[in-house]
C-alpha cells in the first residue's frame, strides 16, 4: 500500500486559511503562482519580502573577505543578498530568537551554494551581540538590524500575531521563551495596561482599553477575544494594530533587547563600519536615533543619517508591509 496521502481539500476555488496555502508554502515547487501573489502586493505565505534592500545594500557596501551581522535573520532575503556580496572569503554572521523559522531559513541558505563556513547561525536574541565578536578579527565590518515582525510570524494564525485571524494569542517571537500574551495578561494591572499602551505604542486611548480590559480579564484568551474587547472601545483598525503591536513588545521585552543592543553595538564594530537599523513604529526610532546621535556626540560613530530612508512609492506599492519602514545609519569613527 503507498504511503503517499492526498493533500487536504479547501473549500471554495482559492485556499484561504494559512495551512491550505499549499503552492505559497512551497515556492520552489509553484513559482508562477507564487509570482501572481506577488505581482498583487501580497506577500505569500511563509515566506517574506526584504523591504529597502538596494538602499541597504548601498549603505552598508558589503565587499569580498569583510564579516557582517544579520542581526535579525528573519526569512533570510537581507542575508541572502548580504552572503552573496562578501564572497569570496568573508563570513556573514545572522541571529534570530524564532525557533520555529529559523531551522526553515538555515535550510533554504545551505542550499544556495556558499561556501558553509561563510554562513554561522545562531539562535540568539540580538541583544547578546557582544558574544559574536570572538567570531570576527577585532569586530564587524558591517551590521544590519531590520526589527520588523516577519511575515511569516504575520501569517501563521498560531502564532497569534494578528487580529485578522482567529488564534491562540501567544505574540511571542521565540516560543519556548516567556508566557504567551494571554497568561501576561492576567497578571497586569489596569496601571501597568495603560502604561504599556502608552509607552509602546503611542496609544491615545490607553486609560480606556485597560479598564475594559481589567474588565473581561481572564477571558482573553484568542486574537479574536482581544480584538473583540478592544472594539468595546474603538474598532479604529489602527487602535487594533496599536494595542496588539503593545503587547507583543511588551511579551518579548522588545524594548530592553533594542537598548541592550544600541548600547554594546560600538563596542562590536571595526573603524569605518557601516551600520543600518530599521525601525517600524516611533518607540523603535526614537531610540535608535537617540543612541546614534549620542555616538556620534562622544565621538563613537563619525556620520549618521539626518533624515530616515523610506521606502519608494514602487516598492510600498509592490509591498504594502514597508509602509511604516524607516531605516537609519551610522559609520564606526
Amino acid at each position: 500500500m503507498s504511503d503517499h496521502q492526498r493533500r487536504q481539500r479547501y473549500s471554495g476555488t482559492h485556499p484561504k486559511r494559512f495551512g491550505e496555502k499549499y503552492k505559497e508554502l512551497s515556492p520552489d515547487r509553484y513559482t508562477d503562482d507564487v509570482e501572481k501573489v506577488k505581482s498583487r502586493g501580497q506577500t505569500p505565505a511563509g515566506t517574506h519580502r526584504p523591504i529597502l534592500l538596494p538602499e541597504i545594500l548601498e549603505l552598508l557596501k558589503p565587499a569580498p573577505g569583510e564579516t557582517g551581522l544579520d542581526a535579525t535573520l528573519g526569512w533570510g532575503g537581507h542575508s541572502e543578498a548580504l552572503l552573496e556580496r562578501v564572497q569570496p572569503g568573508g563570513t556573514l554572521v545572522a541571529t534570530d530568537i524564532d525557533s520555529l523559522e529559523l531551522p526553515k531559513t538555515e535550510a533554504r541558505l545551505r542550499t544556495l551554494g556558499f561556501p558553509q563556513a561563510s554562513l554561522i547561525i545562531k539562535h540568539q536574541n540580538f541583544s547578546g551581540i557582544e558574544r559574536l565578536v570572538s567570531l570576527t578579527r577585532g569586530g564587524f565590518d558591517f551590521v544590519l538590524a531590520d526589527l520588523g515582525v516577519s511575515s511569516m510570524q504575520i501569517d501563521n494564525p498560531e502564532r497569534g500575531f494578528t487580529f485578522k485571524t482567529e488564534g491562540p494569542l501567544d505574540l511571542r517571537l521565540n516560543p519556548q521563551w516567556g508566557k504567551p500574551a494571554w497568561a501576561l495578561l492576567e497578571g497586569l494591572t489596569r496601571r501597568d495596561l495603560e502604561r504599556i499602551f502608552q509607552e509602546n505604542a503611542d496609544e491615545p486611548q490607553a486609560a480606556a482599553l485597560a479598564k475594559v480590559l481589567c474588565l473581561y480579564k481572564g477571558t482573553i484568551k484568542t486574537t479574536s477575544a482581544l480584538a473583540d474587547t478592544i472594539r468595546r472601545v474603538s474598532d479604529d483598525p489602527k487602535a487594533l494594530q496599536r494595542c496588539f503591536q503593545a503587547l507583543r513588545i511588551e511579551v518579548n521585552r522588545e524594548f530592553n533587547a533594542l537598548d541592550t543592543f544600541l548600547a554594546a553595538l560600538p563596542r562590536c564594530l571595526r573603524s569605518g563600519a557601516r551600520v543600518a537599523v530599521m525601525t517600524f513604529h516611533s518607540g523603535e526610532e526614537r531610540r535608535v536615533t537617540e543612541a546614534f546621535t549620542s555616538g556620534c556626540s562622544t565621538g563613537m560613530y563619525r556620520d549618521l543619517s539626518s533624515e530616515p530612508i523610506r521606502a519608494s512609492t514602487q516598492e510600498r506599492y509592490d509591498n504594502p508591509r514597508s509602509k511604516s519602514a524607516r531605516l537609519h545609519w551610522a559609520i564606526k569613527a
